[in-house]
Protein backbone atom coordinates (compact mmCIF):
# COMPACT_ATOMS: atom_id res chain seq x y z
CA UNK A 1 0.00 0.00 0.00
CA UNK A 2 2.64 2.34 0.84
CA UNK A 3 6.62 2.31 -0.06
CA UNK A 4 9.22 3.26 2.19
CA UNK A 5 12.46 3.98 1.02
CA UNK A 6 16.23 3.89 2.93
CA UNK A 7 18.64 6.11 1.56
CA UNK A 8 21.85 4.15 2.21
CA UNK A 9 20.90 2.49 5.27
CA UNK A 10 23.79 1.64 7.84
CA UNK A 11 22.75 -0.27 10.17
CA UNK A 12 21.33 -3.94 10.13
CA UNK A 13 19.09 -4.43 12.57
CA UNK A 14 17.23 -0.92 12.12
CA UNK A 15 16.78 -2.67 8.16
CA UNK A 16 15.74 -5.86 9.48
CA UNK A 17 13.15 -4.29 11.81
CA UNK A 18 11.60 -2.25 8.77
CA UNK A 19 11.66 -5.06 6.73
CA UNK A 20 9.55 -7.07 9.61
CA UNK A 21 7.49 -3.31 9.71
CA UNK A 22 7.19 -3.93 5.89
CA UNK A 23 5.92 -7.51 6.01
CA UNK A 24 3.30 -6.71 8.54
CA UNK A 25 1.97 -3.42 6.56
CA UNK A 26 1.53 -4.91 3.36
CA UNK A 27 4.69 -1.94 2.06
CA UNK A 28 7.45 -2.31 0.15
CA UNK A 29 10.86 -1.67 1.30
CA UNK A 30 13.23 0.01 -1.27
CA UNK A 31 17.13 0.19 -0.35
CA UNK A 32 19.45 2.36 -1.94
CA UNK A 33 22.96 1.53 -2.16
CA UNK A 34 25.60 1.84 -0.65
CA UNK A 35 24.28 -0.13 1.92
CA UNK A 36 26.67 -0.21 5.29
CA UNK A 37 26.17 -4.10 5.84
CA UNK A 38 25.76 -7.12 3.68
CA UNK A 39 21.74 -8.55 3.42
CA UNK A 40 23.13 -11.56 5.19
CA UNK A 41 24.47 -10.08 7.70
CA UNK A 42 23.24 -12.18 11.10
CA UNK A 43 21.99 -8.99 13.09
CA UNK A 44 19.85 -7.80 10.17
CA UNK A 45 18.54 -11.48 9.80
CA UNK A 46 17.59 -11.74 13.64
CA UNK A 47 16.03 -7.80 13.88
CA UNK A 48 14.09 -9.47 10.19
CA UNK A 49 13.28 -13.03 11.54
CA UNK A 50 11.60 -15.00 8.86
CA UNK A 51 10.08 -11.92 7.33
CA UNK A 52 12.24 -11.44 4.06
CA UNK A 53 10.77 -13.77 2.64
CA UNK A 54 7.51 -12.38 3.03
CA UNK A 55 8.14 -8.59 2.68
CA UNK A 56 8.54 -7.10 -0.98
CA UNK A 57 11.80 -5.41 -1.13
CA UNK A 58 14.25 -4.28 -3.73
CA UNK A 59 18.02 -2.92 -3.82
CA UNK A 60 18.54 -0.09 -6.28
CA UNK A 61 21.71 1.07 -7.53
CA UNK A 62 20.58 5.01 -6.68
CA UNK A 63 17.34 6.72 -5.72
CA UNK A 64 16.62 7.78 -9.21
CA UNK A 65 16.42 4.23 -10.97
CA UNK A 66 14.25 3.12 -8.39
CA UNK A 67 12.03 6.17 -8.39
CA UNK A 68 11.74 5.08 -11.93
CA UNK A 69 10.69 1.93 -11.16
CA UNK A 70 7.72 2.09 -8.45
CA UNK A 71 4.08 3.58 -8.71
CA UNK A 72 4.01 6.88 -6.53
CA UNK A 73 0.89 9.37 -5.52
CA UNK A 74 3.34 11.56 -3.42
CA UNK A 75 6.95 11.10 -2.47
CA UNK A 76 7.55 12.72 0.90
CA UNK A 77 11.15 12.90 2.56
CA UNK A 78 11.19 12.46 6.48
CA UNK A 79 14.07 15.09 8.01
CA UNK A 80 14.35 17.19 11.02
CA UNK A 81 14.83 20.04 8.74
CA UNK A 82 11.37 20.20 7.43
CA UNK A 83 8.62 22.46 9.37
CA UNK A 84 5.58 20.50 8.30
CA UNK A 85 4.62 18.04 10.93
CA UNK A 86 3.76 14.53 9.19
CA UNK A 87 1.04 14.49 11.09
CA UNK A 88 -0.27 17.43 9.16
CA UNK A 89 -0.33 15.72 5.45
CA UNK A 90 -3.03 13.62 4.37
CA UNK A 91 -1.62 9.92 2.87
CA UNK A 92 -3.02 8.21 0.21
CA UNK A 93 -2.19 4.95 -1.14
CA UNK A 94 1.14 4.79 -3.48
CA UNK A 95 2.42 7.45 -1.38
CA UNK A 96 6.21 6.81 -0.55
CA UNK A 97 8.17 7.86 2.65
CA UNK A 98 12.01 8.55 2.04
CA UNK A 99 14.37 8.09 5.12
CA UNK A 100 17.96 8.56 4.99
CA UNK A 101 20.81 7.08 6.99
CA UNK A 102 21.05 6.69 10.61
CA UNK A 103 23.87 8.74 11.20
CA UNK A 104 24.36 11.33 7.97
CA UNK A 105 20.15 11.85 7.44
CA UNK A 106 19.24 12.83 3.64
CA UNK A 107 21.75 14.81 1.77
CA UNK A 108 20.96 18.20 0.06
CA UNK A 109 20.78 17.00 -3.50
CA UNK A 110 18.49 14.38 -2.40
CA UNK A 111 16.17 16.58 -0.29
CA UNK A 112 16.16 19.64 -3.34
CA UNK A 113 14.52 16.85 -5.17
CA UNK A 114 11.37 17.22 -3.07
CA UNK A 115 8.84 19.17 -2.95
CA UNK A 116 8.84 22.12 0.01
CA UNK A 117 5.43 20.88 1.25
CA UNK A 118 6.56 17.21 0.95
CA UNK A 119 9.08 17.31 3.36
CA UNK A 120 7.93 16.13 6.59
CA UNK A 121 9.54 16.61 10.36
CA UNK A 122 8.35 13.88 12.97
CA UNK A 123 8.32 16.54 16.29
CA UNK A 124 10.57 15.89 18.98
CA UNK A 125 12.26 17.97 21.91
CA UNK A 126 13.70 20.95 21.03
CA UNK A 127 17.61 20.14 20.91
CA UNK A 128 17.25 16.57 20.19
CA UNK A 129 19.79 15.20 17.47
CA UNK A 130 17.43 12.31 15.91
CA UNK A 131 15.17 9.29 16.83
CA UNK A 132 15.84 5.41 15.53
CA UNK A 133 15.53 5.35 12.15
CA UNK A 134 13.03 1.98 12.62
CA UNK A 135 11.15 3.80 15.29
CA UNK A 136 10.23 6.78 13.01
CA UNK A 137 9.36 4.84 10.10
CA UNK A 138 6.64 2.77 12.32
CA UNK A 139 5.46 6.03 12.88
CA UNK A 140 5.26 7.34 9.84
CA UNK A 141 3.71 3.84 8.01
CA UNK A 142 1.13 3.53 11.45
CA UNK A 143 0.07 7.00 10.65
CA UNK A 144 -0.38 7.14 6.78
CA UNK A 145 -2.31 3.48 7.28
CA UNK A 146 -4.65 4.98 10.60
CA UNK A 147 -5.57 7.53 7.94
CA UNK A 148 -6.62 4.86 5.51
CA UNK A 149 -8.40 2.95 7.76
CA UNK A 150 -5.89 0.44 8.22
CA UNK A 151 -6.77 -0.70 4.40
CA UNK A 152 -5.83 -4.58 3.57
CA UNK A 153 -4.58 -4.95 7.18
CA UNK A 154 -7.28 -7.11 9.87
Amino acid sequence: MFNIILFNPEIPPNTGNILRLAANTNSTLHLIKPLGFDMNNNSLKRAGMDYKKDADFFIHDDLDSCLDIIKINEIYALTKFANKSYSNTKFKKNDCFLFGSETSGLPDFVLKKIKKENKLRIPMVKGSRSLNLSNSVAIVIYEALRQNSFQNLL
